[in-house]
């Protein structure tokens, strides 16, 4: 029996699913909340007004529209509005972490320590809510990660320590993204982005792929949340079977 599908988000990522789904014989229709341009009728892909931030009236659409799957890829309601936990309890199969397990993602503090706490290889790092402490780290080089209600991921790297310390008075004193802020050793060298989805059980990796974070030609500039990435990368070879 073919399914409706609700996957919940505006950006490529979210596009990129619906358009996944959209090839299956199992799914018959897909549903994007909000959605973008690209998915605006597109064959069995639809964009859906549904108040995503209600998660009553999200289940009530689920139910009314008889959707038999939710997909969320926006951050911000996985871990701060824990929208998975919600639509699981109202009896609505939901694929998407809990909002607990969503904070590795969306805190870095908490993602920093869990890493530190397990062995994990990870850049030298501290964590500071008091800017003056903050600019006292001896790291040679910075990257500063904002954490607070505004913060989403603005992410901010440094050459020097007077650079480090004005971005801190930016983020902390003038609360601009966030009300604590961790700072950690930049590490040199290329970086890559391995996602997996995963039932709790079984892992299922996607191709590495290399997101394009700096804003001008080159690898200068500031960097941002993301404008773009590709796949498969050169730096790493796919493994052959034997």
């Amino acid at each position: 029996m073919a399914e409706r599908v609700l996957v919940i988000g505006s950006g490529g990522r979210e596009h990129a699913l619906a358009w996944k789904l959209a090839q299956s014989p199992h799914v018959k229709h897909v549903f994007v909340a909000p959605g973008n341009a690209g998915t605006a009728d597109n064959g069995k892909i639809s964009n859906s007004a549904v108040l995503v931030s209600n998660h009553t009236i999200v289940t009530q659409f689920c139910k009314d529209h008889n959707i038999g799957l939710v997909l969320v890829g926006e951050e911000a309601l996985l871990a701060a509005a824990g929208i998975v936990d919600d639509l699981r309890a109202a009896g609505v199969r939901c694929l998407g972490p809990s909002a607990r397990a969503a904070q590795l993602a969306s805190d870095s503090s908490l993602s920093k320590a869990f890493l530190q706490r397990h062995g994990l290889p990870t850049a030298r790092w501290k964590a500071f809510s008091n800017p003056q402490e903050a600019c006292s780290t001896d790291f040679p080089a910075r990257v500063l990660r904002a954490r607070g209600p505004a913060a989403r991921k603005e992410v901010t790297i440094t050459a020097s320590k007077e650079e480090a310390c004005r971005a801190v008075q930016e983020i902390m004193q003038d609360r601009m993204f966030g009300e604590m802020v961790v700072i950690e050793e930049l590490l040199q060298g290329e970086e890559l982005s391995c996602s997996c989805f995963t039932d709790g059980v079984t892992v299922v990796p996607m191709p590495p792929a290399q997101p394009h974070k700096r804003l001008l030609d080159g690898d200068q500039g500031p960097t941002t949340a993301g404008m773009g990435a590709y796949c498969p990368v050169p730096q790493v070879r796919p493994c052959s079977s034997s």
